[in-house]
């Protein structure tokens, strides 16, 4: 009889062997995938249905004389098919579905991150020397208090006072932006 010969009630010489193949090596095979797969229960039972699928294929490998079972075999199709797994998935994006997670981070678009950095300049020019200065030094550019202090030739109190004064402005300009000036 050949592997493809029907035996009774429909069922063929190559899936009686394909399910003695799963009684007998389906539990360390998915015992294995389960670790490979990070304790992802679907992701192992499907690989172990792939493993089983090229058990399937080449049915040559089963019936090698080289080895006495045929686990060895397929213990390192399914590692293999794991790791072609784990590399394809980290290959693409993760998938979404069509709801935004509620921790996603919300971020704005170029056009309107360019917006408001246009609107901060043009806000910024309405105030008065001594303010901008301060304002430049301390909040565009990072300079601690004593050292814009040091830079503009004023008292540390002076600088904090001018930074506050001029935040105050900047609010009353940008109402829109008031949240992110606090």
């Amino acid at each position: 009889m050949t592997a493809g010969t029907s035996l009774t009630h429909g069922t063929t010489t190559a899936e009686h062997e394909l399910a003695a193949l799963q009684r007998e090596h389906g539990g360390p095979l998915f015992a294995l995938l389960l670790r490979l797969c990070d304790g992802d229960r679907q992701r192992a039972e499907d690989l172990v249905q792939e493993t089983l699928v090229r058990a399937w294929q080449h049915p040559e490998a089963l019936h090698a004389d080289d080895f006495d079972s045929v686990r060895p075999w397929l213990l390192t199709v399914a590692r293999r098919l794991a790791i072609d797994a784990r590399r394809a998935r980290r290959a693409r994006p993760p998938e979404t579905g069509d709801a935004v997670p509620e921790n996603a981070r919300v971020t704005a678009d170029h056009a309107e991150r360019a917006a408001a950095m246009l609107d901060v300049r043009e806000a910024v020019k309405t105030l008065t020397p001594a303010h901008r200065d301060v304002l430049v030094l301390v909040y565009f550019r990072g300079a601690s208090v004593a050292e814009a202090a040091e830079a503009l030739g004023i008292p540390p109190g002076t600088v904090k006072s001018r930074a506050y004064y001029a935040l105050r402005a900047l609010r009353r300009v940008l109402p829109g932006y008031a949240a992110d000036l606090r």
